[in-house]
């Protein structure tokens, strides 16, 4: 009754939501802050006097979002963390200035940054060679190899955890192949300067497409958005998700050539040609023209993960540097999935991987600062 492709899926597993009780949650990712007040005068405004819309289907091409998203990019440079606010305007630090403009035609948008990232495996990867990533990266890139039957070579990270660049562009060049990687890293929370990520695009097969996953980059201090100016096969995927307080709403887009995006787009119209729907668009079109909401929420989560990162270390933590909204960390003496039920009894959920090399490590997201002080009252007992 089964296609023989289903007994080869190994589906992603995101972190738990019980609903045995009421629980702090510091285990998906998520943004503590809520969307800015405007997306709900947005959404108000879609179900009460643009009602009809529901009953039709939405632009295809999310014409919209796309420019809007557009103009947050040219507006923050890319990266909210580092944009100065000024009243209700940003504008990008002067490290993080975008060398041209980025246009609608540059931007690709679906259901969620998953959807996005399955729309460009589609696209861009084929099954006679393997696609490079590293060892420990985010756990959906292995899911969507197995469901479109994409060979995988990953690649070790070094003993400090950093990504093995070299490793990894030596594997491309032998078997010519695509590369992929979020940065920064996720489960580690480390980023690579975009100079580097430069430096290995150079140097990488010229005819590949190379990826970088940006979920987290609005937590960081740099974007690889300015080199699209140089590299023809880059493509940036990013999500509404983490630093836009989107996770319930669904929306991820794609950066890079027009070219590029056309293909894209030719996948998506023979898969779904509406992905991304009405509210989501209207949402998150309100979304992009409050940058400077965001853009102090993402810094007030970057001052507290600083802030609790040295409260681990005080207490006698191993705590990876980390540039996004969570931290990895680990303490001599206790096992992940120790800390994890620990935590959990007191009404905390908290992220632990029980994969080999990291099963001693959790992965704590950075709520509140009143958020974070429960917790740190209950890791202060370990």
């Amino acid at each position: 009754m089964f296609a023989k492709r289903l007994e080869n899926l190994h589906p992603y597993v995101p972190g738990e939501q019980p609903k045995d009780r009421d629980y702090i949650k510091l285990n998906a990712n998520e943004n503590p802050f809520p969307p800015h007040e405007s997306v709900a005068a947005a959404i108000k405004t879609a179900v009460t006097e643009k009602i009809e819309k529901l009953g039709l289907y939405p632009d295809p091409d999310s014409t919209e979002l796309r420019k809007a998203i557009a103009d947050m990019l040219n507006e923050t440079g890319g990266v909210l963390n580092t944009a100065k606010v000024s009243g209700n305007k940003c504008s990008p630090s002067e490290e993080n200035k975008i060398p041209f403009s980025v246009t609608p035609d540059m931007i690709f948008c679906g259901n969620g940054s998953d959807e996005v990232l399955s729309f460009v495996f589609y696209t861009f990867f084929d099954s006679d060679r393997p696609l490079v990533l590293p060892e420990f990266t985010y756990s959906f890139y292995p899911v969507y190899c197995g469901y479109y039957n994409i060979p995988m070579n990953p690649i070790k990270l070094r003993k400090d955890w950093t990504l093995d660049t070299e490793k990894m562009l030596s594997e491309a060049n032998k078997t010519d192949s695509c590369t992929i990687f979020a940065n920064p890293n996720a489960p580690t929370g480390i980023e690579i300067k975009r100079e580097d990520v430069a430096a290995m695009i150079r140097r990488a097969p010229k005819d590949r497409i190379f990826i970088v996953d940006e979920a987290y980059a609005d937590f960081g201090k740099e974007s690889c958005i300015p080199l699209l100016k140089e590299f023809d096969n880059l493509v940036i995927v990013r999500t509404f998700s983490k630093s836009l307080s989107f996770a319930g709403m669904r929306l991820g887009y794609v950066v890079s050539s027009p070219d590029l995006i056309k293909s894209i787009f030719t996948v998506k119209n023979s898969f779904n040609h509406f992905p991304v729907d009405f509210l989501a668009q209207t949402a998150g079109t309100a979304s992009c023209k409050a940058a400077a909401y965001y853009a102090k929420n993402a810094a007030a989560i970057v001052q507290e993960r600083d802030k609790f990162s040295a409260f681990l270390r005080k207490n006698g933590w191993f705590v990876i540097d980390s540039r996004t909204n969570f931290v990895f960390a680990k303490k001599d003496g206790h096992s992940g999935e120790e800390i994890y039920e620990t935590v959990k009894k007191a009404g905390i959920l908290i992220r632990h991987f029980a994969t080999k090399g990291i099963e001693d490590f959790v992965r704590i997201t950075i709520g509140t600062p009143e958020q974070m002080k429960k917790l740190s009252e209950v890791l202060g007992t370990l």
